[in-house]
């Protein structure tokens, strides 16, 4: 459930990445409460009285200056500043003495500024960003890829953890049972023991040891009932059920062991759809796309803008303390020039990243393939284990057969029926142990070669 939540987290990352690629709109609003006014005068201003002049100039009639005149040429006047001197009074208007003058008053160029609303609404818009959007989103369904592929493995990993409960249960229960005969035999011993006695064919010393067995017998039947208990109630928890709850499993006899299913397709497209591979393989596209994210830094970055604003006081029609805005469109390019080799060592780290993804699937696959080998001998080793087992029981069954006659005719000891009873236990135990191993190094197998484990 765990690795569920974390896919989902990806899959809604993948999806908040995405968002990159559309506009971003915004609304913002402000007030300020400001101390002064603004005042563009310090006092009372004076303004000259000209004349509008045909060319649409500022200029001046001779009786609206009070300088005097003099002829400085044929037919061309100067005026004289205050100092007598001729002057240019397009070269020294500051010479000029204007004879009218209008007031401009300081109280007329003071805005009130005490109380400044603003807003404004728009959108960002990225048009080329080097690339950086995309490969960001690439990474992210990489990253999303893996999330699901994690969640897939714990899965697996439960699978092969119930498996491995599974067959531990169905080896105790068998054992249990063997632990049962073993002390049934035992008991039956122990009564022809003391029949023997009665009938001065065995003494109280072969009794003694007979019982001294027979608690072992009981011992260890106790310590297999209470290891099965144990062992159900870890499968209970791994399958999300009651502890106490009674289970009944439908491969609890061990007599027969199916053989094992044989391996179809290519070795090769199994190994590909391993975890681990697959898993690496995304990390490498994504140190791939952090490596063109590098080198996306040395482009150009264009971005369309666009807003409406609104202010309280505004200018746009004269000075006004009222509510008013307008649109505004625009383009922003960023290029980048020099950053003393940040960006190109960034972009040798993200190449070196993208070669050690590279590395790491050969290693993988290599070591996969050594995995896979070395389950392909274990379970052939299991099987021939397996079958030396079978005749080891199949042995002591016989050997156990021939002691059971012997001693019901007085020809060996109840030691030596103790000894052939004890070689059967050890036989029948190994053989269990045996089958087992075959069951669950299938499974490993089956899970070296990335097949599905869900049955």
């Amino acid at each position: 459930m765990i690795s569920q939540e974390k896919a989902k987290i990806a899959t809604e990352t993948r999806k908040a990445v995405f968002t990159q690629f559309l506009p971003n709109f915004s609304a913002n609003g402000t007030y300020m409460r400001n101390e002064k006014n603004i005042s563009l005068l310090s006092e009372d201003a004076l303004l000259p009285i000209g004349t509008k002049m045909s060319d649409g100039s500022f200029g001046f009639r001779q009786d609206q200056i009070s300088n005097q005149w003099v002829k400085v040429s044929d037919g061309v006047y100067a005026p004289l500043d205050s100092d007598g001197v001729p002057f240019d009074p397009k070269v020294n208007p500051e010479k000029i003495i204007w004879k009218d003058y209008a007031l401009l008053p300081k109280e007329a160029m003071e805005f009130d500024t005490k109380n400044i609303y603003a807003g404004t609404v728009g959108f960002i818009q990225p048009l080329f960003l080097g690339g950086k959007i995309r490969e960001l989103y690439k990474m992210s369904r990489s990253a999303e890829a893996v999330a699901k592929l994690e969640s897939e493995k714990a899965t697996d990993d439960l699978i092969v953890e119930v498996d491995e409960a599974y067959w531990r249960v169905v080896s105790i229960e068998n054992k249990t049972k063997l632990a049962k005969e073993y002390c049934t035999l035992m008991a039956k011993l122990e009564e022809n023991v003391k029949v023997m006695i009665e009938e001065g064919v065995a003494t109280k010393a072969d009794l003694l040891r007979v019982m001294v067995k027979k608690n072992e017998a009981e011992m260890m039947l106790a310590k297999a009932e209470n290891g099965l208990q144990l062992s159900k109630m870890a499968l209970n928890q791994l399958c999300g059920l009651e502890m106490d709850k009674e289970i009944i499993l439908s491969e609890s006899n061990l007599e027969t062991i199916e053989d094992v299913l044989p391996i179809n397709g290519s070795i090769e497209s199994m190994i590909n759809n391993r975890f681990e591979m697959k898993a690496l393989t995304e990390a490498k596209n994504i140190a791939g796309s952090s490596y063109k994210i590098a080198q996306s830094r040395f482009m150009p970055n264009l971005v369309l803008s666009g807003n409406y604003i609104i202010s309280n006081p505004n200018v746009y029609n004269g000075y006004s303390n009222k509510f008013a805005g307008m649109y505004s469109f625009g383009l922003v390019l960023n290029v980048p020039i020099f950053h003393f080799g940040d960006r190109i060592h960034t972009l040798k780290a993200a190449k070196s990243e993208m070669r050690i993804a590279g590395l790491q699937i050969e290693e993988a696959r290599e070591k996969i393939e050594l995995q896979v080998n070395q389950s392909k001998f274990k379970i052939d080793e299991a099987k021939r284990k397996l079958k030396m087992a079978d005749k080891s029981v199949e042995q002591a069954n016989e050997n156990l057969k021939f002691a059971n006659e012997a001693f019901d005719a007085g020809l060996v000891s109840s030691t030596d029926l103790m000894t052939a009873q004890t070689a059967w236990l050890s036989a029948s135990s190994e053989n269990i142990d045996s089958k087992i191993e075959v069951k669950l190094c299938e499974l490993y197998l089956k899970k070296a070669l990335g097949k599905s484990l869900e049955k």
